[in-house]
């Protein structure tokens, strides 16, 4: 058992228990499973919460995306109108709602989660969480992810020309798409509910993500090689619908405020742990794992810093995506 599921246990054991008559009670969804890292993360969000207010909070948390049909577009747009309490989901789908998201993913831009965390810390952060009131949605917090690995049922991925054809599920971001495609591959967008399903079918031929999504989803029943690439970061995003984080009271907001700063470094450190734990699992499952090495990865690196401008476009404020990169050191 990993350290998630250890932590997962301890937090739906604690919420299992009553709550004071009369308190107030908010729900939050997650995209993903029961077992995964972001849901396990939202639980303990839930139990400090708690904990902070003497019970008089509570916080369930939907996994799976029950509450808003799987499709996450949709989910934020009932976050911003009322029909969601509060939402975790990635940063690359509200680069959909706001372009300048799109920035934490350039490739190759982060050497790390340290770093990317301290940029979501940053001025930068946080005007990226200001900017989601434009859209109608408090952001509480920005919490870093493992950096995004590549799997598929084909080949190990060693050069830019090992993606050449394969058929690659990638999130509905334009940046995905046209990093893989420079490579040769064929980026499908695609709802991650439905991405078991079309790698089972072979609809795709792969998949990228932190190494923990394809050990939550169990992709390694689908999948054959796992590739240590590091090649994109993301984020998630804590929202919360702003008439229902207006109607608390301060002692409320104070919590919820403190709750995600202490999530974000739990979830950092339990994410951490987690890496070798994930691979190892993958590997038991019969997925055969390769990492790039510095001068392999130097032909991926190659490909993103070519396509700048693209993603400078893409990003549609040339003067934050020039401070995001002078902030990574990759101006």
């Amino acid at each position: 058992m990993n350290a998630f599921s250890i932590r997962g246990l301890l937090v739906a054991a604690s919420l299992a228990l009553a709550v004071p008559a009369g308190a107030e009670t908010l729900t939050l969804s997650t995209p993903d499973a029961d077992t995964s890292e972001i849901t396990l993360a939202a639980k303990h969000f839930a139990e400090v919460v708690k904990q902070k207010t003497n019970g008089e909070l509570e916080i369930k948390v939907f996994p799976n995306g029950t509450l808003y049909g799987g499709d996450p577009s949709a989910g934020v747009k009932q976050l911003a109108g009322g029909s969601l309490d509060m939402l975790l989901n990635a940063t690359s789908l509200y680069a959909t709602f706001n372009p300048k998201f799109t920035a934490i993913a350039v490739p190759y831009l982060f050497d790390g989660t340290d770093q990317l965390r301290a940029y979501l810390d940053s001025e930068l952060g946080e005007e990226l969480r200001g900017d989601l009131s434009k859209i109608g949605i408090v952001g509480l917090d920005l919490w870093s992810r493992p950096l995004r690995q590549i799997t598929n049922s084909k080949r190990p991925i060693t050069s830019p020309d090992d993606l050449k054809g394969l058929k690659l599920r990638v999130p509905n971001n334009p940046l995905w798409v046209k990093f893989f495609g420079a490579m040769g591959a064929a980026p499908t967008p695609m709802a991650f509910a439905e991405v078991y399903n079309a790698l089972q079918l072979g609809v795709v031929d792969g998949q990228e993500n932190p190494v923990n999504v394809p050990v939550s989803a169990r992709l390694y029943e689908v999948q054959k090689y796992l590739t240590i690439s590091n090649h994109i970061a993301d984020a998630w995003v804590l929202g919360m619908n702003p008439r229902r984080y207006q109607a608390l009271p301060d002692k409320f907001k104070t919590a919820l405020a403190e709750a995600a700063k202490e999530t974000e470094d739990w979830k950092a450190k339990a994410d951490a742990a987690d890496i070798a734990a994930s691979i190892a699992t993958l590997e038991k499952n019969g997925m055969k794992t390769n990492e790039l090495s510095p001068e392999q990865r130097a032909g991926f690196v190659a490909v993103s810093k070519s396509l700048y401008p693209v993603f400078e476009a893409l990003v549609k404020d040339p003067s934050f995506f020039q401070r995001t990169t002078s902030f990574a050191g990759k101006s």
